[in-house]
C-alpha cells in the first residue's frame, strides 16, 4: 500500500500523469503485496519508457529502491520476540525495609578462605539483595559437559541461524534498556546514564557489526598457493574452538557477559561464564533472557553456562578441559590462570587493566580546553572511573595546565554523589567493592599529597554523620601537581580519581610533546591512551608514540570501543590477545588450512592425470637423484637470473636420467 502511494506520487510531481488509483486495502498477505509492488513498478516502467527524460529517469531509479528496499522487507525473516519479566528477585522492593549488608560476613567465616556462599548487595543502599551457591569443581565439570553437548549441535549451524540468534539478543536489548539497566545498577552502583551508555550502548553496537560483518570474518578464506603448488586451491577454515570458559568482572555486569556470549556463539562455540563473585545477583535476570532467547531463535539453550563462587570456582574452570579461556582481571591473578592454563596448555586471552594517559599539549586554545575538560571527566569520572580502559594519568602542557586544571575542578566539584536508581541528576553512583576498594584509593591519595600533589576536590573517605557514609560512595576526587615518583602514576587505580601531572616546558613544542610521551610510556600498564591538540596532525603523532594496545585522537581513548571492527587489548601488564573485531571473533576458532586440486574440473580424465606424484628421483627406493632434482627446482623456481634458472632445468634433467 505505501509503496504504491509513494511510486504515485513521483507520477504525479515527474509530470507521469496522475497517480494510478490505488486498491482497497485490508490486510494483505505477502503475496498480494508483492503483486502491489510489481504493479506500481510495471505504470512506472511504462511511463519512464513513453517520456525518456532525467525525471523519469530519477522516477525509475527511486522505483528500484522503493521495490528493493520494501521487497526486502517483505521476504526477511521475522525476528523473534522475547519478553523476559522483571521477578521480585531481580528487582526487590526499594522502601528501607530491606534488610543491610554487613561486610563483615565475607571474613566471618574463621579460617575458611572462602565464604560458603556468595553474598549480593547494593553497593549504593548497602540493601542485601540475597545469596547464589558457591559452585564447587564438580558443579563446574557439569557446566562445562552441559556446554560441550549442546555445542556439538551448534557446531554446524548456518550463518542465517547464527544471524538469526543475535537479531533476537538485540531487539531484547532494545526493547528492554530501562530492566536491563536497572539490574545493572541494582548490582554495580553506577548510574544509570553509565549503565545505558557503558552496558547497553556498546554491546548493541557489537551486536550489529557481527550480524553484519561476523560471516565475512569467518568464512573460509582464499588464499595465494604456493610457487610448487600450482595446480592447488588453498584456504584457511575458521573451526570453533568447542567450549570457551570466561572469569569475568564486576565492572559492567550486563555487558561483561553479553560481550564474550556473543563472540562465542556467532563462532559456533558454548560458553561458560564464571562471574565476579560482586556481580553474581544480576545472572538471576541476564541468565533467564539469555535461556529465552537461544529458546526463540532455536538454539540449544544449554550453550551459555553460569557459575557462581570465588576463587577457587575459578580455578576449577582454568582445569575444567575447556577449549580457550577468557579472562578480564588483575595482573596477579591473571598470572595464576596463565600458569594454572599451561598444565593443560590451555589457551587464554589476557585483559589486566590499565592506566591510560591522556595527554594535551600546548597549543590548544581556550575554547578546545573546554571542550577536553567536559571529555576528560566523563572518561575519568564514567562509572566511578571503575574501567578496564579509562583514563587515569592525565599529562597537560605547562602551557595549558592552569585553564585545564581550573576546568575540570569547577566541573567535578559540582558532581552529584548518591544513590543513582531513582535519582536522575545523580552523577557518580557507587564503587562496588566497597570499603576495601576505598581503602586503596585513600591510600594511594595519600601518598600522591605526601609528595608534593594537591587536592583540588574530593580525596576523602565519606565517615560519621556525612550521608555518603551509608553507602560505598568516593566522592570525585582531582589531584594536581602530581610527581613522578608517586604510587598512584604505576598502581591501577579503577576509581574517580584524576591525576594530573604538569608537563614542564621544555623549549618548544617537539620538546614538550617528547617530556609528555616519556611521561606517559612510563608505566608498566599500555591498555589504551588518547592524545589532544588543536592541529589535528600533531595530536595523531602525538598518539602513535603512546605505548599502548589502542590509541585516539583529539577523543577519549574508549572512542575505539564504539567501533566494535576494532580489536580490543594491550601489551606489557595489561595482557595479551584480543577480543572484538575481526581478531576477537578468529581468535575464538582453530585456524584450519585446506588444500586441495584445483583442476579436477577438467574433462578426459586430465584432472586425475594432474594430480600430486612423486616425481621418479624422489621415489621410494632413492636412485642417488633426490638431492640434485630438488636444488634443481630451487634454482629454477626461485634462483635470480636466466643463467641460474638454466643451470636448474639441467640439474633436473640430468637427476631424472639416473
Amino acid at each position: 500500500f505505501f509503496s504504491r502511494l509513494l511510486l504515485g506520487q513521483i507520477h504525479t510531481y515527474m509530470r507521469f500523469g496522475p497517480p494510478p488509483p490505488l486498491p482497497p486495502v485490508a490486510t494483505p498477505d505477502l503475496a498480494s503485496a508483492l503483486a502491489t509492488l510489481a504493479a506500481a513498478f510495471a505504470d512506472v516502467l511504462s511511463a519512464a519508457a513513453a517520456d525518456i527524460s532525467w525525471q523519469s529517469a530519477a522516477a525509475l531509479a527511486a522505483s528500484l529502491c522503493c521495490v528493493y528496499l520494501l521487497g526486502a522487507v517483505l521476504l526477511s525473516e521475522p525476528t523473534p520476540r522475547v519478553d523476559v519479566p522483571v521477578d521480585e528477585d531481580v528487582e526487590p522492593k526499594i522502601d528501607g525495609s530491606t534488610a543491610k549488608f554487613d561486610a563483615a560476613l565475607l571474613t566471618a567465616e574463621g579460617a575458611r578462605r572462602e565464604p560458603s556462599v556468595v553474598y549480593c548487595w547494593d553497593p549504593s543502599s548497602m540493601d542485601m539483595l540475597g545469596t547464589l551457591p558457591v559452585a564447587s569443581a564438580e558443579d563446574v565439570a557439569a557446566a562445562v559437559g552441559r556446554a560441550r553437548v549442546a555445542q556439538a549441535a551448534w557446531a554446524g549451524s548456518t550463518w542465517g541461524a547464527r544471524r538469526r540468534l543475535l537479531r533476537t539478543m538485540l531487539r531484547f536489548v532494545t526493547e528492554n534498556q530501562r530492566a536491563i539497566a536497572r539490574v545493572a545498577v541494582r548490582e554495580s552502583g553506577k548510574t544509570m546514564v553509565d549503565a545505558i551508555f557503558g552496558e547497553i550502548l556498546v554491546t548493541c553496537e557489537k551486536l550489529k557489526w557481527t550480524i553484519a560483518h561476523g560471516e565475512a570474518a569467518l568464512r573460509p578464506e582464499r588464499r595465494p598457493t604456493g610457487t610448487l603448488a600450482m595446480t592447488k586451491r588453498v584456504k584457511v577454515e575458521w573451526r570453533p574452538v568447542g567450549v570457551v570458559g570466561a572469569i569475568v568482572p564486576w565492572n559492567y555486569p550486563f555487558h561483561n557477559v553479553f560481550n564474550p556470549v556473543i563472540s562465542a556463539l556467532f563462532a559456533g562455540n558454548g560458553i561458560v561464564i564464571k562471574v565476579s563473585e560482586y556481580a553474581s545477583w544480576s545472572t538471576l535476570y541476564y541468565g533467564r533472557a539469555l535461556r529465552a532467547i537461544l529458546a526463540a531463535a532455536g538454539a540449544p539453550t544449554d550453550l551459555v553456562q553460569f557459575v557462581t563462587g570465588y576463587g577457587s570456582t575459578g580455578a576449577a574452570l582454568v582445569g575444567s578441559g575447556v577449549d580457550k579461556l577468557i579472562f578480564v582481571g588483575s595482573p596477579s591473578v591473571g598470572g595464576h590462570v596463565m600458569r594454572a592454563a599451561a598444565a593443560s596448555l590451555t589457551p587464554v586471552v589476557l585483559e589486566l587493566g590499565g592506566k591510560d594517559p591522556f595527554v594535551v599539549c600546548d597549543d590548544v586554545s581556550e575554547a578546545e580546553l573546554d571542550r577536553i575538560a567536559q571529555v576528560a571527566c566523563r572518561g575519568v569520572f564514567q562509572n566511578m572511573g571503575q574501567n578496564c580502559a579509562g583514563p587515569e594519568r592525565f599529562f597537560v602542557a605547562d602551557a595549558a595546565y592552569a585553564g585545564f586544571c581550573s576546568r575540570v575542578g569547577a566541573i567535578a566539584s559540582r558532581l552529584k554523589c548518591g544513590p543513582p536508581l531513582d535519582d536522575a541528576e545523580v552523577d557518580c553512583g557507587a564503587i562496588t567493592m566497597g570499603r576495601r576498594q576505598m581503602g586503596h584509593y585513600q591510600a594511594l591519595v595519600d601518598d600522591a599529597v605526601s609528595k608534593g600533589a594537591r587536592l583540588l576536590v574530593g580525596g576523602y573517605t565519606p565517615s560519621g554523620d556525612d550521608p555518603l557514609a551509608a553507602g560505598s560512595f568516593y566522592p570525585p576526587t582531582v589531584i594536581v601537581d602530581v610527581p613522578e615518583s608517586a604510587d598512584i602514576l604505576q598502581t591501577e587505580i579503577f576509581g574517580p580519581i584524576m591525576c594530573v601531572v604538569r608537563v614542564a616546558d621544555c623549549g618548544g613544542a617537539a620538546a614538550n610533546d617528547d617530556e609528555a610521551v616519556r611521561l606517559a610510556n612510563n608505566c608498566d600498564f599500555a591498555l589504551s591512551s588518547c592524545a589532544f591538540a588543536q592541529s589535528a596532525p600533531r595530536a595523531r603523532a602525538v598518539a602513535a608514540r603512546l605505548e599502548a594496545g589502542m590509541s585516539a585522537s583529539n577523543d577519549l581513548e574508549g572512542s575505539t570501543y564504539l567501533s566494535q571492527s576494532l580489536p580490543f587489548g594491550g601489551r606489557k601488564q595489561s595482557g595479551f590477545d584480543r577480543f572484538a573485531g575481526i581478531e576477537g571473533l578468529r581468535g575464538l576458532t582453530t585456524p584450519r588450512a585446506v588444500c586441495d586440486d584445483a583442476l579436477e574440473w577438467l574433462p578426459f580424465g586430465l584432472g586425475a592425470l594432474l594430480r600430486t606424484a612423486i616425481p621418479p628421483p624422489l621415489q621410494y627406493p632413492s636412485r642417488g637423484g633426490g638431492f640434485d632434482f630438488a636444488s634443481g627446482l630451487i634454482e629454477l623456481f626461485y634462483g635470480e637470473g636466466v643463467s641460474l634458472k638454466l643451470r636448474g632445468v639441467a640439474k633436473l634433467i640430468g637427476a631424472a636420467a639416473k
